[in-house]
């Protein structure tokens, strides 16, 4: 009986150990084999969380309320780098800052939608949410005859409501993939590693015109291009 029971218990590990091998050759192969109908972007309930990753793009995605007094400074520095971003521009600061707002456009970075009153978008009405994005949008383009097509909530507070509105007005709601808390930590230190941490292809990289991320950001743009990486805008880095 020992050896009948045995050679069961043999012939019972033998079969669980090639099925647990067959398994694992099938979704292998299926990862292999329809690698090409993984999603393109990392999108969750319609919100833009990352890039492409297949690809070899990064975005240092600048949001702007505040901080005008930084942004000569960072555009010198993208430009020493030679590299290109996005703006996502608040409306009322689009008012008192006009000749940035050209600035930037004409050193060649995109532009994008950060609301009007900077007023988070889980805690207003559908009309309210409609305002913000739409007479952010009329300004901008009545200023540069761009078309923005990106839209950034601001504090990264949004429902389904400002994904539905969003589109409705031909925008895509991107949030970010790694966030340097530069607003409330003024580390120049620790918004570089937050910046380039676990760094791939892809990522969304949010920032905002302080002194210490002014600072940081020639450290962060080497650190990328030193990946095999390189610095584009938040639209090249979701496209093909």
């Amino acid at each position: 009986m020992k050896k009948i029971y045995f050679g069961v218990y043999k012939f019972r590990k033998i079969f669980v150990n090639f099925c647990i091998v067959l398994l694992l050759g099938i979704i292998t192969a299926v990862a292999f084999l329809g690698g090409n109908d993984l999603p393109v972007s990392n999108i969750t309930n319609g919100v833009y969380y990352s890039g492409q990753k297949e690809g070899n793009k990064v975005s240092l995605m600048i949001n702007v309320y505040w901080g005008e007094e930084y942004i000569e400074d960072m555009l010198n520095v993208f430009s020493e780098k030679g590299v290109k971003t996005t703006f996502f521009l608040g409306g009322m600061w689009v008012l008192e800052n006009e000749d940035l707002v050209m600035k930037i456009l004409n050193d060649g970075h995109e532009i994008a939608n950060h609301g009007y009153k900077h007023k988070s978008q889980d805690k207003i009405s559908y009309d309210d949410a409609k305002f913000e994005i739409e007479t952010t949008h009329n300004l901008i383009e009545k200023l540069t005859n761009q078309q923005m097509t990106l839209f950034a909530p601001p504090s990264g507070a949004y429902n389904e409501q400002t994904v539905e509105v969003a589109k409705s007005l031909g925008y895509k709601t991107i949030m970010w993939t790694r966030d340097t808390i530069d607003w409330r930590d003024h580390n120049t230190q620790l918004i570089y590693s937050r910046a380039i941490k676990d760094l791939s292809a892809g990522d969304l990289i949010l920032m905002h015109p302080t002194d210490e991320t002014l600072q940081a950001l020639p450290k962060i743009i080497d650190f990328v291009l030193s990946q095999n990486l390189i610095v584009s805008t938040v639209s090249n880095c979701l496209s093909n």
